[in-house]
């Protein structure tokens, strides 16, 4: 068993979720003295000469001109602008990668098999090949030959942010694609305190507003989640779904917006209501204890929500008071004027 060597590792359907302490391993992975195998990830290899151009075409994305080693990410939508399936990308100059959540790659490759036409492309799932996550110079220290490095909180050309990046919490992040038999090798050689797990690596995805396909639904639009500032290209070709894309950001506001919570109690859980006085505005997306912050989550709220009311989330324990700090403003869109926005905040 690959994680076998690591005391207290807790590992569920081949994922490690943790190896004991995960705040002591969210410290470490910020640190940069450790780094995360991410079995929640899966690779998609996608080789061929119109590679970039077919996933341009389909995507949200401007990838054509994508240069090897250049990270990226993309969306994919339905006709009504609804992300359906997202993914990291990163090109090699002979493959392009995709780095996509375990639970939603194997969709997003079958729809990618039904679009391949004539094209000259190929895409597969590289089980051979597993995903570590973590700071930029962790990974680099792997000495991998595909690193995707996160552009979040950037704003990526051709994106748009709904509120600065500056005023988003900080995040060094890269994932690096290894053989699972070098991941095993990095495990058994590793010094205790340098491997964590997804649970301390999601935390941290939380704490810097970074969405994810767990934070999607049947109706959400890039806009609501402020992931046109990595994952959507505004002046690119046209792409299934562009023209809600474009609707909603030039002539009119997204019709609900992700928050972030930090809440006195315990830890929700996704798809917990969360409540302005009586009234529901919203559920929990996803959630994490931070080892500085406490509990702290992601919420999707309708738009016209109060931004300067204290919210309440009802849990399995009972109702929990939540304080809110937004990230992408009710007034959002191509003409508003997007105050700046306090970052999330750090208890004493």
């Amino acid at each position: 068993m690959m994680f076998a060597s690591l005391p207290g590792a807790v590992v569920e359907d081949g994922v490690l979720l943790h190896v004991g302490n995960p705040l002591t391993e969210q410290r470490a992975l910020e640190a940069g003295s450790a780094v995360a195998p991410l079995g929640d990830r899966r690779v998609l290899g996608v080789p061929g000469e119109d590679r970039l151009t077919w996933l341009d075409s389909l995507s949200s994305q401007a990838l054509a001109r994508l240069q090897p080693g250049e990270s990226s990410e993309l969306l994919i939508l339905d006709p009504q602008g609804h992300v359906e399936h997202a993914a990291s990308v990163v090109d090699d100059g002979e493959t392009t990668w995709l780095i996509a959540d375990r639970a939603d790659a194997e969709s997003l490759l079958s729809w990618l098999l039904k679009m391949r036409f004539r094209l000259r492309v190929a895409p597969a799932a590289r089980d051979d090949l597993v995903v570590i996550g973590g700071t930029s110079a962790a990974v680099a220290a792997l000495g991998a030959d595909v690193v995707w490095r996160d552009p979040w909180p950037g704003v990526s050309v051709g994106g748009w942010g709904y509120a600065d990046a500056a005023d988003h919490p900080g995040r060094d992040w890269a994932e690096a694609i290894v053989s699972a038999d070098h991941l095993e090798e990095i495990v058994d050689a590793a010094s205790p305190g340098a491997i964590a797990g997804t649970v301390a690596a999601d935390a941290l995805r939380i704490a810097a507003w970074r969405p994810r396909i767990a934070d999607v639904d049947e109706r959400t639009l890039p806009h609501e989640l402020d992931w046109m500032r990595t994952a959507v290209h505004l002046d690119k070709g046209c792409y299934r779904g562009q023209e809600t894309v474009a609707k909603v950001h030039n002539l009119g506001h997204p019709p609900r917006r992700i928050i972030a919570l930090t809440l006195d109690g315990v830890v929700p859980a996704p798809g917990d209501e969360v409540r302005a006085g009586e009234v529901v505005v919203g559920a929990v997306t996803s959630a994490a204890m931070h080892h500085e912050d406490g509990p702290i989550a992601l919420a999707v709220v309708r738009r016209n929500a109060p931004v300067d009311a204290d919210l309440v989330v009802d849990t399995a324990d009972g109702p929990i008071a939540a304080a809110q700090h937004v990230i992408v403003p009710p007034e959002a869109g191509a003409t508003a004027s997007v105050p700046r926005i306090p970052k999330l905040g750090r208890r004493a």
